[in-house]
């Protein structure tokens, strides 16, 4: 059985589509910062980056789907309490959460051993840095997709809404 995309979970749904298109773009770029920050061999320097860049991107993921904690405080008690339900069934850290360093790092660790890697290749010339781009862009990407797609089954589950899709959002 092939694992479901987040486009496969929207079911055709163009404003899920549509926040799930945006939600890329932004993650893209990020992957591509923290591939940058990677392949430089300063020790520390890459966690660090990748932290920040989560921190920013994750909200910015839930904003585009209605789940941050702002928009979730707008919602009916019963519609909050569906969307409560829904991100305990899906078992999302990161949905209509204030975002913070410890939860960052506690959904890193979905991909530590990736990271670790990371850390030891950096330090062989050249072939070792363009691994740990890779491995440091593979890393954003995969824990990005995991998020978008929580959100989108979280959105689904709980009939939310999304907000209209703002003209800049970055």
């Amino acid at each position: 059985m092939a694992i479901a995309s987040a486009i496969d979970l929207a079911q055709g749904n163009a404003a899920l589509a549509g926040a799930i298109q945006h939600s890329r773009k932004l993650l893209h770029r990020r992957a591509l910062v923290a591939a940058a920050a990677s392949a430089v061999p300063v020790p520390g320097l890459d966690w660090a980056v990748d932290a920040a860049l989560l921190s920013r991107l994750i909200p910015q993921i839930n904003l585009a789907f209605g789940l941050t904690p702002q928009q979730l405080d707008h919602l009916t008690p019963h519609k909050r309490e569906q969307v409560q339900k829904a991100v305990a069934m899906v078992g999302s850290v990161l949905v209509g959460k204030f975002i913070t360093r410890d939860l960052v790092l506690r959904a890193a660790k979905t991909v530590g051993l990736r990271l670790t890697a990371k850390q030891a290749a950096r330090y062989v010339p050249l072939a070792g840095q363009a691994a740990s781009a890779l491995i440091g862009y593979s890393a954003i990407r995969y824990l990005g997709e995991q998020h978008i797609k929580d959100c989108v089954a979280v959105a689904r589950q709980a009939g939310l809404a999304l907000p209209a899709p703002q003209e800049k959002r970055t």
